[in-house]
């Protein structure tokens, strides 16, 4: 008998094959047999009508700190992930000098709005070197496997300490220091090395991450270490991306090229569209994907939908939180109080007579552009047509925009909320998005799981990845379900090193597997929930559709609700 067989269902194997009705039988933790004649098992799944996907693997997520102390591993494991990587964008928790925890906590809140009290509560810092921290997170059961990378800001800071910080150059003596740690964290189990090349990522006290502005040298110098150490990925979130060749990350493709090619490794970049130039990505992308001598690659991240800044009363941002009188009235009164407040017609007029207090281009925008906020209902569209924005409802029904948008907020209790997308939604479309995931010098990824906690909540784009693109989508080509199940599993763990025992449903893998009523899948609308160490705030957003998610053979949620069962384990190591 075996320990589970899931019956019946539409098996979508990850490879990209036409998927086909077959019985998936499972033994200790991995695959026993697909298709043919299985016998019964212990615990069996009618999944007549369903697919049958390999689970997620999500390679771009910011765990780092939760992964200490929550097993839930929530909001990915909403969204059918069994495998998550963290330790992304050059920012992590090790190496960790012990007087260091409070500056990377800073860090890591400035840069991925991940609130510093729960940071601080929830991290018990049982660790000082990378290894130690890789011990930490081993012993810990979870709902999912997990595996890090190698942060370029934290080592320089344990190397350099305040130069560090500071970004100065670094000496010989540090350089090779540096390579050390990098090489000792690769062979302890990381699957690669991160760094930050843009302006965007910022400490709380305004300064650029560690290693923001390093030159090619000490790149190439890092990334070599991941090659002696045996290989692994190196990931860049580089200003290139968005700023592009003329920016001052703009000879970046050509250090990434170079350490890809002399050394075997795979190099990966954040390419989104963004508004100053949309058709800018085509440049970047064809320059990146050029053959290159040697066995290495540079392969574009790509986001599966906008980068979607979310405004409300309870988020970080929205057109009126820098207007006197709100400041005012929201560090005064509880959230309850503050939309009875709000609500009065003489307090309204009051905040919409007065001018922002936001400066610079990004803010503006957040205060003034009508045309690109959508306001988010119950079924979230993140393709909006442009007659959705509030600037053209606001037109249509002859109001101020500034007034509709804030009678938007105020919908549903004070928890309306608006949807901006920050880059990717240039020409009001994502056909530049479905171009760039049907490309071979590009890959989806971009979630950012477990960050921008009171902003933005695009950990559920492995499930909008499959009701959007493959069954919902209207105004453009859709995908096939077999290629958009390919995307989020075989190709993820490829690039990652991780397609030996995952990403695939094959004979002799691992049992992470998705049973999926797919008629039946949507994404909720997101809420912000306060249940981070110390009460801090985050948002997340359901799904539902998901008839189970199993790990390693075992179910670890099952229609809409945790087991209870803990198989994931800390990765170590390409395999």
């Amino acid at each position: 008998m075996h320990d589970m067989v899931i019956r019946s269902g539409s098996v979508v194997d990850g490879t990209g094959s036409q998927g086909r009705t077959a019985d998936v039988a499972i033994d200790d933790g991995c695959i026993s047999a697909i298709g043919g004649e299985i016998g019964p098992g212990r615990r069996e799944i009618d999944a007549t009508g369903h697919l049958v996907t390999p689970g997620f693997v999500d390679v771009h997520t910011h765990y780092d700190g939760q992964a200490t102390w929550d097993p839930e591993m929530s909001p990915s494991s909403f969204h059918g992930v069994t495998t998550t990587v963290f330790g992304n964008c050059g920012v992590g928790f090790a190496p960790a000098r012990p007087d260091s925890h409070s500056w990377l906590i800073q860090l890591m809140e400035g840069v991925e709005d991940i609130p510093g009290a729960a940071l601080a509560e929830g991290i018990d810092w049982n660790w000082e070197t990378f290894p130690e921290y890789l011990a930490a997170l081993d012993e810990m059961p979870r709902v999912m496997d997990i595996a890090t990378q190698v942060p370029h800001g934290s080592v320089r800071a344990y190397v350099m300490g305040e130069r560090g910080a500071r970004n100065e150059e670094p000496t010989s003596a540090d350089l090779a220091a540096m390579a050390e740690i990098v090489q000792e964290g690769i062979e302890a189990g990381a699957l690669g090395f991160t760094s930050s090349r843009t302006m965007l990522h910022r400490a709380l006290d305004g300064e650029p991450v560690p290693g923001t502005f390093a030159g090619a040298e000490e790149l190439i110098a890092l990334g070599s270490a991941v090659a002696k150490a045996g290989g692994g990925v190196v990931e860049v979130a580089s200003d290139i991306g968005l700023g592009g060749l003329e920016g001052n990350f703009g000879t970046d493709i050509d250090w990434m090229r170079e350490l890809a090619g002399e050394y075997g490794l795979t190099v990966t970049y954040a390419l989104v569209q963004s508004d100053r130039d949309p058709q800018q990505w085509r440049d970047l992308l064809e320059l990146s994907s050029a053959p290159i001598d040697g066995s290495g690659r540079v392969v574009a991240q790509i986001a599966g939908r906008p980068a979607g800044l979310l405004f409300g009363l309870e988020t970080s941002l929205h057109p009126f939180k820098m207007h006197p009188t709100y400041i005012q009235l929201a560090n005064a009164l509880s959230h309850t109080e503050l939309v009875a407040e709000l609500s009065k017609e003489s307090v309204k007029q009051q905040i919409l007579s007065e001018s922002t207090g936001y400066t610079g281009r990004f803010n503006h925008d957040v205060a003034h552009g009508f045309h690109k906020m959508y306001p988010l209902s119950g079924q979230p569209n993140y393709e909006p047509h442009p007659d959705d924005s509030v600037a053209a409802r606001a037109n249509r029904a002859g109001r101020d925009p500034y007034e509709y948008a804030y009678d938007v907020l105020l919908t549903n209790g004070g928890r309306g909320l608006i949807f901006f997308p920050l880059s990717d939604f240039a020409e009001h479309t994502l056909d530049p998005t479905y171009e760039r995931l049907n490309h071979h010098g590009a890959f989806w990824s971009l979630s950012d799981g477990g960050a921008h906690c009171r902003l933005i909540c695009d950990a559920s784009t492995s499930t909008y990845m499959l009701s959007h693109w493959t069954r919902d989508r209207t105004n453009g080509p859709k995908m096939s379900v077999e290629y958009a199940v390919k995307l989020m599993t075989h190709d993820t763990a490829e690039i990652y090193g991780l397609l030996g025992d995952r990403g695939t449903l094959e004979v002799g893998k691992r049992a992470d597997i998705n049973v999926i009523d797919y008629d039946q899948l949507t994404i909720s609308a997101p809420e912000m929930v306060y249940d981070l160490p110390t009460g801090a705030p985050r948002l997340l957003q359901e799904s539902s559709g998901y008839k189970a998610t199993v790990v390693a053979g075992e179910i670890v949620r099952e229609n809409g609700e945790f087991t209870g069962a803990r198989p994931g384990r800390l990765i170590r190591g390409r395999r």
